[in-house]
């Protein structure tokens, strides 16, 4: 068992630094007294099956349209695990079903991005920014909320995973980081420059000048196209396919679900020794599956079952304080409902949202659209039928207690959510 000082002074030997300020720091609105609640954003990069996660299996057309990667349904061998008589959640997620047992997971599905985009770069800055046209925003909702939340005055308060700042956590307020990739003692050659991997500099590099072009449209436009040249070239020297380099770009850096389980162990100590922190932000990639996708077995199923272990682990190592924590779970958007002819999902639109902690309300929260073609978005998406910003709204207000003009205040075009109530008691 670690004390504070002993798990943040560790963390900063191993990797030669740990906690990096970006941005300034912005003045706090007034309250009267600091929060004591913790909440973890974590974002499953490149598009993750939401219906392969928590799947209609009372849907005739699910199976219609999936001939080759639909869940079986409950009871069958591989089958999915019943949730409510009509949802089930896959069975690589077992992990999680005592968390639902106990009324404290929550999926709210039919939900995410009322915009119109398929591109994975624009939709997951506008979920970070919670802004549909995510080029104008000049901070990410997370940075917002820390401008918000009375401030406890502790470095560690806002905390990154990753080797950039996020777009989330972009904004005013100064947020610390935690490096991916620390290298165990003993071992060489794991860190460039007190960064993990020697691409992370570039990576740094290029979002500083994308920061820099944001509300620049011609320049800035000029800039995302020499990014897809560059992209291009490297594609033809190393050999990849432009499915392949897509795939992989969807990740914006994010490390896969293999060390998924080591991070959120980090993430839970951290919490449990610390509790002057409030906001923590994850990012997993890899979820981008237009080919071979599989059902309860095969590469999405390996993925969701390191994934769940991952946030089993989370649940676990917080102990007392899952009571005062709220882990929201998010993509940019889903995938088509009908299987494309490599066995895989292509880029779609409804999703499911995760959430779970002390204090959520469990259940399946959807107003259902309904998979006949004729319920369809641009009949061939799940609907959206809730917006990702009235998620966020519900959650954050709920958690913390923020009115709506608060909220307001850093979620554009925020509106309150009624079929959300008490999702957190």
């Amino acid at each position: 068992m670690f004390t504070r000082r002993e798990l943040l002074k560790g963390v900063m030997l191993a990797g030669g630094f740990c906690l990096l300020p970006f941005g300034r720091r912005g003045w706090a609105m007034a309250a009267p007294e600091p929060t004591d609640r913790h909440l973890v954003v974590i974002f499953m990069r490149g598009a993750v099956d939401g219906l392969s996660v928590v799947a209609p299996y009372r849907e005739p057309y699910y199976y219609q349209a999936r001939s080759n990667i639909a869940l079986p349904p409950p009871g069958d061998s591989g089958g999915l695990l019943d949730l409510d008589g009509f949802f089930g959640l896959n069975p690589s997620l077992a992990k999680l079903m005592p968390m639902w047992q106990s009324k404290t997971l929550a999926f709210i599905h039919a939900s995410g991005s009322p915009a119109l985009t398929r591109s994975h770069f624009e939709a997951q800055d506008i979920m970070e920014t919670a802004m549909l046209n995510s080029a104008m925003a000049s901070q990410g909702w997370l940075n917002g909320l820390a401008q918000t939340l009375p401030d406890n005055n502790s470095p560690t308060r806002a905390l990154a995973f990753g080797n950039v700042l996020p777009k989330i956590f972009q904004g005013r307020y100064n947020v610390a980081t935690v490096p991916a990739g620390i290298a165990p003692k003993g071992q060489k050659g794991l860190m460039k420059n007190g960064i993990a991997g020697g691409g992370a500099q570039d990576t740094q590099t290029q979002q500083a000048f994308s920061q820099l072009y944001a509300g620049q449209a011609g320049l800035g436009n000029l800039y995302k196209e020499g990014l897809a040249a560059q992209a291009g070239v490297m594609q033809d020297l190393q050999g990849g396919t432009e499915m392949q380099m897509e795939m992989e770009a969807s990740a914006k850096g994010a490390p896969g679900a293999d060390g998924f389980v080591k991070e959120t162990t980090k993430a839970a100590d951290m919490i449990r020794q610390d509790p002057t922190i409030q906001l923590m932000f994850m990012d997993v990639g890899g979820w981008d599956t237009h080919v071979q996708q599989g059902n309860a077995k095969g590469q999405l199923a390996n993925k969701l079952e390191k994934f769940g272990d991952g946030i089993a682990a989370l649940v676990q190592g917080l102990g007392p304080a899952y009571r005062n924590t709220a882990i929201l779970i998010v993509s940019e958007f889903g995938r088509t409902v009908a299987q494309n002819g490599n066995g895989g999902t292509d880029h779609g639109h409804g999703n499911v949202a995760w959430l779970m902690g002390g204090g959520v309300r469990g259940g399946v929260w959807s107003r259902w659209p309904g998979l006949n073609p004729n319920q369809l978005y641009e009949g061939r998406d799940l609907a959206i039928t809730t917006d990702f910003r009235g998620v966020v709204g519900a959650v954050i207000g709920q958690h913390f207690g923020l009115s709506d003009d608060k909220l307001a205040a850093f979620i554009p075009d925020y509106r309150h959510d009624r079929g959300l109530d008490n999702l957190i008691g």
